[in-house]
């Protein structure tokens, strides 16, 4: 998608300016980077990185435009390597309070130009996941998470599956929508310790009938 866009500003430019000529896919990207990257102005939360896509998400975006689904040897190489950088908690303490899980489930607060550097930022998790049976808003672009615990049970295989999942979703699916919560700091071990009790405690909404 953003290389789409990438695209379309960068033809866009081109056209009001009257300029005539061939140009390729490649020229009309950095055309367009080049007057993003002079433009984007780094205010908040929002950095100037957050411009370049790593190498991860360059070869998924790759894959997304060519309509083809990821090389099956690179989305292995990309799971295994964001396998390794997941990091579990060192107190080997996985659970915080669910009930700061979900308001942290609900919040969308963090990483914009409007948010406070060193501000907490939310798990915005209703966005993509239904999680209580009792919210009547919920995305559903990642699948539902309603009895979550309840369904799979507490055991270490399930506990290490879902902190790695939210840790650094990439090593199980490449091209997830899914943010790189821990990976990418968006998310500390607590606020993490919190969502994985919302999501695996008997008490909370999740597991709640």
């Amino acid at each position: 998608m953003k290389k789409r866009i990438y695209i379309a500003l960068a033809a866009a430019s081109v056209a009001l300016a009257g300029c005539a000529g061939s140009y390729s896919s490649a020229d009309y990207d950095k055309m367009a980077k080049d007057v993003i990257m002079k433009s984007f102005v780094p205010t908040g939360q929002s950095k100037m990185e957050w411009l370049n896509q790593d190498a991860v998400n360059l070869a998924c975006t790759e894959a997304d435009i060519s309509g083809k689904d990821i090389d099956s040897a690179v989305r292995k190489k990309v799971e295994d390597e964001n396998m390794k950088l997941i990091k579990f908690p060192a107190d080997g303490n996985y659970f915080g309070d669910w009930k700061a899980g979900e308001k942290l489930a609900q919040s969308g607060k963090g990483g914009t130009w409007r948010d406070k550097p060193g501000a907490a930022n939310g798990g915005n998790c209703y966005n993509c996941h239904k999680i209580s049976n009792t919210e009547i808003s919920y995305g559903t672009l990642g699948p539902s998470l309603y009895q979550y615990g309840k369904l799979r049970g507490n055991s270490e295989a399930v506990v290490k599956y879902t902190w790695g999942k939210i840790y650094n979703a990439k090593a199980y699916n490449a091209c997830t929508n899914m943010p790189r919560f821990g990976h990418a700091g968006i998310l500390t071990e607590a606020q993490m310790k919190d969502l994985m009790a919302l999501l695996l405690d008997p008490n909370s909404p999740v597991n709640k009938n």
